[in-house]
């Protein structure tokens, strides 16, 4: 196989040897806490990347489309949830892979849901298992803890179809800056959920699953207490937004998009690159963030970054690198043709612009290269 060097940029390279330090350091911290952990695949959307992940493809999963559900399905996993509010008019697709015998569990956090779910269980003739999503920090979908919804939705989903539990996810350690509030936040996403499991005992109804997680409150968690797994995915590659919340630091993250130098406009103080947001994305994570890393940092082709070198501004095919804000750094010479390193602020955005990883060992090397899947 080629070299970073011999391949038409732009591409997407992953350090292996990296991505290979992430997931032990991730799986000892969860599993020596005493819960389980489920991956989330979404970040990597790559049948071969799951197995490194997973070890055991019939070890828990967790995916964010059913395209990924059936792709690594069919690639052995058998232990799924699809952890995106269900749509009801995808439930008899939901049900069609249950068919097969895979384990997979929808979530929902509306009577309107449980009660497509019960329909489509009775359509199917087979139960379809369900948790209940749970608001724990009013970043995005669930029901808040006391909500009263919660047990009138457990109430229909084990009347007509499988309640399987609960299921929250930090989103808010994304906005947590030091060790104590990523610490808090871990905390109050762990008893949002078991304060609602413990409603659901209270009220007769069973909740055998409490699922939590999110990369940055599963690595500054200190206590799983009531919990019985965690899910978590973007620290399998990390980006520049882990790395930010002091989920390790720029050389834990294995991704990279290689670009190419392809011009430059120096009474701006511009280089152009050939790697526009349609193979950075336009994730701007970072912005929120105590160091802004533009659209993503600049490194030479071996990995090492420049500093103050960022991706300043994307169209469609172009990058602008320029030196970040208020720098007194020297704008480095880098001649066109010259082939860079983007780390990119979201990992999961950026994959889903490629069609394969060129995955090396930590060198210039291609030694295998993992397709991506794309779409819903």
């Amino acid at each position: 196989m080629p070299s970073l060097t011999e391949k038409d940029t732009p591409f997407l390279a992953l350090d292996r040897a990296r991505m290979d330090r992430n997931l032990a350091r991730m799986r000892s911290h969860v599993e020596g806490l005493g819960v389980a952990l489920r991956p989330h695949l979404k970040t990597v959307k790559s049948v071969p990347a799951a197995r490194r992940i997973l070890g055991e493809m019939t070890s828990p999963a967790t995916v964010s489309t059913l395209q990924e559900a059936e792709a690594f399905a069919a690639a052995g996993c058998t232990d799924l949830v699809y952890a995106v509010g269900i749509a009801p008019a995808k439930l008899p697709r939901v049900a069609a892979l249950r068919a097969t015998g895979v384990d997979l569990v929808v979530i929902l956090d509306s009577v309107a849901q449980a009660r497509a779910v019960v329909d489509a269980s009775k359509a199917a003739g087979a139960p379809i298992p369900a948790l209940i999503e749970i608001d724990c920090d009013d970043a995005r979908a669930g029901l808040a803890p006391g909500d009263p919804a919660l047990v009138e939705i457990g109430r229909i989903l084990h009347a007509g179809s499988e309640l399987r539990g609960v299921l929250t996810h930090g989103g808010a350690s994304y906005r947590a800056f030091t060790p104590g509030a990523m610490m808090a936040m871990a905390a109050q996403e762990r008893a949002s959920a078991v304060r609602c499991a413990e409603a659901l005992c209270a009220a007769g109804l069973p909740c055998p699953v409490v699922s939590i997680g999110s990369t940055p409150s599963a690595h500054f968690a200190q206590d799983f207490t009531g919990v019985t797994e965690v899910r978590a995915g973007v620290y399998t590659l990390s980006d520049l937004m882990m790395a930010g919340l002091g989920v390790g630091g720029i050389d834990d993250i294995a991704l990279s998009v290689v670009t190419t130098v392809i011009g430059h406009q120096p009474r701006r103080g511009w280089i152009l690159t050939d790697s526009g947001f349609m193979a950075l994305s336009k994730d701007h994570g970072t912005a929120g963030m105590p160091v802004d890393q533009g659209y993503g940092l600049v490194a030479n082709i071996d990995g090492q970054p420049f500093g103050d070198l960022v991706v300043r501004g994307v169209s469609q095919e172009h990058g602008v690198l320029a030196l970040r804000e208020g720098s007194t750094a020297t704008l480095p010479d880098l001649p066109v043709g010259t082939l860079l390193r983007i780390y990119p602020n979201h990992a999961c955005a950026t994959v889903a612009m490629h069609a394969s990883f060129a995955v090396t060992d930590g060198g210039r090397e291609i030694v295998e290269d993992w397709p991506i899947m794309r779409g819903w």
